[in-house]
């Protein structure tokens, strides 16, 4: 962890918590490390769907009724 690692106090469901102590026992890891990778994964997969959403903007909107009449139309339903 870096010399500018913030402390904060997290509440965990107790079921959790003794998960996330068990991985890290078994992973000789400390929870904050565990943790931290945790929501800096879920961080990175929110920028990837922003970055998704921007690409896609351009593309033109399809009802739920076209979305069917295609399938019909491949013989998918």
């Amino acid at each position: 962890m870096s010399k500018a690692a913030k402390r904060a106090t997290i509440y965990f469901d107790p079921d959790l918590h003794r998960a996330l102590r068990l991985k890290a026992a078994s992973a000789d890891r400390s929870l904050s490390e565990i943790v931290n990778e945790a929501v800096s994964q879920a961080l990175l997969e929110d920028q990837e769907d922003l970055a998704a959403f921007v690409q896609r903007a351009a593309e033109p909107n399809l009802s739920y009724q076209q979305f069917l009449d295609e399938l019909k139309s491949f013989g998918k339903i």
